[in-house]
């Protein structure tokens, strides 16, 4: 795990793509070279973004924006190895609480957000741009 540096943008841009396409959940509201921008512009500049590395890859990312995980994503081929949870650590470590949104339909999501001490917080919300339930989560 290691703070992500301005190169890795494209890298991060791709394992966010991969692991969206493989989730049970809406697609994206915007095509893939938008995703590839917003990484670019919005997200690495205004976030506290982390990396998973296995070898020279990048194979997770979280960013962080004060309490509220905004994004946790691991690539597909390397899921159920703890990387999330190794990531979801440096956050709980650093934090005395945290709060984020995950898709209704993301049900392996909400799991692996209970098994790590979250709880729903609220009712459902489609107050997001693919216009698709929500629940947040408060740990």
């Amino acid at each position: 795990m290691r703070r992500a540096e301005p190169d890795d943008g494209p890298a991060i841009a791709e394992v966010w793509l991969r692991s969206r396409l493989a989730a049970e959940v809406p697609p994206p509201a915007h095509n893939d070279d938008e995703v590839r921008g917003w990484v670019r512009e919005v997200l690495l500049p205004s976030c506290e973004v982390w990396v998973a590395v296995e070898g020279d890859e990048i194979v997770g990312m979280m960013a962080l924006d004060g309490e509220w995980v905004e994004q946790l994503y691991i690539d597909p081929d390397h899921q159920r190895r703890g990387l999330g949870a190794r990531l979801l650590g440096v956050a709980q470590a650093a934090r005395d609480s945290l709060a984020l949104w995950t898709f209704e339909s993301n049900l392996a999501a909400q799991r692996f957000y209970e098994a790590h001490g979250f709880t729903r917080s609220g009712l459902p919300s489609a107050d997001n741009e693919e216009r698709a339930p929500a629940v947040c989560y408060r740990w």
